[in-house]
């Protein structure tokens, strides 16, 4: 017999004992599904974070600055010292390949329109934010230094949809209420990507001028700006200088620098981990069915003595009869991974649609997933298929 009529029988042979062939295929089934949707997810995700910085671009710096003995001089009474907003402004001087700086300050007093909470924290900056972090506006204009003190506001696209509910037509030129003062809406930003690199959500934020921000609250502090640098150029050199100009200003300071490079390196990172361990997962899912195909294919050959010993009889060679059986847990093998392979596939879209990611085919999971339930197929079934071959015909047929 070559493989074509091998095969040919292994089929017939599953379809005559549906069940069993059906609790077998199962393990194959979840194990491929498992190791396919897991590792593609996390990819899923990885793209998604990635994706991101598609939209602000990777040439950006941000810090945020702090003194490493806080609590203890918040403790002893001392006044904290923290830079001026000036000094934050001229912040960008510090290296030639710094082309804007932007600081900011976050604060998260209770904002209200009409009575109504719009659960929004409060930013205060200037147009260099906008630029930098590429913030859009629907309608309006954006906050700017030369607003001063006075009390204007740009509101986020969540935000400007809560006070619609509210009734508010015409959001500009509406008034709402931060803290105890009184803002007028300037301007309202489109949607915006919320991503890993900018710590606030534009979507939900109030943007006032930094400087009405900073005698809004006495816990406004300039402790964070963002930079965007020129392109290719020497990230660590930047940083350096940067730490060199804070501590210019601040003894004792803590200057804390990320960089979209930064964050990609480390997702990368944490992929391949995460990948490896779901790897494992679903490997060990797949060990379990390849022990179950075992046990179906050492049944079989137990209940098929007599067609062992008539096929040996009649001029089978042990290669044949050890073929014979390897075909039918190779078969059951490709089935489970195909139909696998599909469930996996299915399961990584919905879990992408769940999460609101936009969803990409990666060959690699899929190829990965079934090719090892191929080998798993083979491995534990090769041991039932000699055993089977090994069979003495004579004694086959006799106890029978």
């Amino acid at each position: 017999m070559n493989w074509t009529d091998n095969f040919k029988a292994a089929l017939f042979n599953i379809l005559g004992a549906k069940l069993r062939s059906f609790l077998a295929v199962l393990g194959i089934l979840i194990g491929t599904s498992s190791v396919v949707a897991l590792v593609m997810s996390g990819q899923l995700a990885t793209q998604h974070a990635l994706a991101q910085f598609k939209v602000l671009g990777t040439n950006l710096l941000a810090i945020n600055v702090y003194q490493q003995n806080q609590q203890k001089n918040a403790s002893s009474g001392e006044k904290l010292s923290y830079l001026t907003l000036q000094q934050a402004l001229n912040s960008g001087q510090a290296d030639k390949n710094i082309q804007l700086a932007a600081p900011y300050t976050e604060d998260y007093t209770t904002a209200y329109f009409d009575d109504q909470n719009l659960n929004a924290s409060v930013i205060g900056a200037s147009d260099a934010l906008a630029q930098v972090i590429k913030i859009q506006l629907q309608k309006g204009r954006f906050v700017s230094l030369l607003d001063r003190s006075q009390h204007y506001a740009v509101v986020g696209n969540k935000v400007a949809a809560t006070m619609r509910k509210e009734g508010a037509k015409d959001i500009l030129d509406r008034q709402i209420v931060v803290g105890k003062n009184v803002f007028t809406i300037i301007g309202i930003a489109k949607a915006w990507p919320q991503n890993n690199f900018f710590g606030q959500d534009i979507n939900s934020s109030i943007i006032i001028p930094i400087q009405a921000a900073l005698t809004l609250s006495k816990y406004a502090q300039v402790q964070n700006i963002v930079y965007r640098i020129a392109q290719n150029v020497n990230v660590e050199s930047i940083k350096n200088n940067l730490h060199q100009y804070i501590n210019r200003y601040i003894s004792d300071g803590q200057v804390f620098v990320r960089s979209p490079q930064q964050i990609i390196a480390s997702m990368n990172k944490q992929q391949t981990t995460f990948t490896v361990l779901l790897g494992v997962i679903g490997g060990i899912s797949l060990l379990v069915g390849g022990i179950g195909v075992m046990n179906i294919m050492i049944v079989s050959v137990v209940e098929r003595k007599r067609e062992i010993g008539i096929r040996r009889a009649v001029g089978a060679r042990q290669s044949n009869i050890r073929n014979l059986f390897l075909a039918e847990s190779i078969t059951l093998s490709l089935f489970g991974g195909i139909v696998g392979v599909i469930v996996g596939i299915l399961a990584s879209f919905i879990i992408a649609k769940f999460f609101d990611w936009e969803f990409h085919f990666f060959a690699l999971p899929a190829v990965i997933g079934f090719a090892v339930s191929v080998f798993v197929g083979i491995f534990f079934g090769f041991y039932p298929a000699v055993k089977a071959s090994k069979l003495d015909p004579i004694l086959l047929l006799r106890s029978e």
